[in-house]
């Protein structure tokens, strides 16, 4: 009967041993939690000058594109210029279609000289305008640059062409190339002359060729490349001179430096108005671009410009 009595009165006593051990824990834990809390506040800290790094651009903010708009591409040649490359050909030219004239644009000029049983003098012409924004890309100057080497490697591996040769333009925007070949086809033999000039963020093409056909005498190759630097030199300058007053949104217009931009361009893909004007550019034509079927009016320049 004692027994019962004895087990009662042990058993405070082991409960507060329980709740003593069961306290050890707690404490440690709250330590713990203490310890931890210090830990993650100094690692936050720690962590904070990484993070804001991570956040920052990793590359200075992208130079703005020096030319902020393009002139009528009808208009960038004079009378007398148009006079001596297409003495034939109606002088306002022939404006191919553009969704943003101010991106790209292009004007063509068909000339032919009838000389009756002598046969005839055929001239074509076309001018390109080309311009790059600064974007996520990389700046206009640069992209423009890459475009640029596109449309001299283009030239230069043309279908059919013989005897390609190229070499530098002096005194004609900021970089200059000058692509020059003949090209046989049923109508005659034709002398193509592809002149691709950069101005800062603005890329210019000249498509020239001429032809003497059904028995008229070739035209000199020589003379058609002197008249197509001249053309190419106009309408640089036409360029500088919309953006003169207003038009410009960063640096001052080039004044011919024959330098490339600092950073290199690389192979990256153009803005999306150089994607769309190069991709149509690829199907080239037969006087131009080596195109198979296309009559001898045609040429890549027309055919990217007149597409975009």
């Amino acid at each position: 009967m004692h027994r019962p009595v004895q087990r009662v009165g042990r058993a405070p006593r082991l409960t507060r041993i329980l709740v003593s051990a069961a306290a050890i824990p707690v404490a440690l834990v709250a330590a713990g939690c203490s310890s931890d809390s210090g830990s993650t506040d100094d690692a936050r800290k720690s962590a904070t000058p990484d993070a804001k790094k991570s956040a920052s651009p990793t590359a200075e903010a992208v130079q703005p594109a020096a030319y902020a708009t393009l002139p009528q591409p009808c208009s960038v040649l004079s009378k007398k210029t148009l006079g001596e490359l297409a003495p034939k050909a109606d002088k306002s030219g022939k404006k191919g279609a553009s969704d943003d004239a101010t991106q790209r644009s292009n004007c063509n000029w068909s000339s032919l000289d009838n000389n009756g049983v002598k046969g005839s003098q055929f001239r074509w012409l076309n001018v390109a305008l080309l311009r790059f924004d600064s974007d996520a890309r990389g700046a206009g100057d640069e992209q423009a640059h890459a475009y640029f080497e596109k449309q001299v490697t283009g030239a230069q591996a043309v279908e059919g062409a013989k005897g390609a040769k190229s070499a530098p333009v002096a005194g004609t925007g900021d970089e200059a190339t000058a692509v020059h070949y003949d090209l046989k086809k049923k109508e005659g033999s034709f002398k193509q002359q592809t002149v691709v000039a950069r101005v800062e963020n603005v890329v210019v093409t000249i498509d020239y060729n001429g032809a003497g056909l059904a028995g008229e005498k070739t035209p000199d190759s020589g003379d058609l490349l002197k008249a197509a630097e001249k053309a190419a030199k106009e309408a640089v300058a036409a360029v500088s001179a919309a953006n003169k007053d207003g038009g410009s949104t960063g640096s001052s217009p080039s004044k011919g430096s024959s330098s490339k931009p600092s950073s290199g361009a690389k192979s990256a893909s153009p803005s999306k108005s150089a994607d769309k004007s190069d991709s149509k550019g690829d199907a080239k034509a037969d006087s131009g671009s080596g195109s198979k079927s296309a009559s001898p009016s045609k040429s890549a320049s027309e055919s990217a410009a007149a597409k975009s």
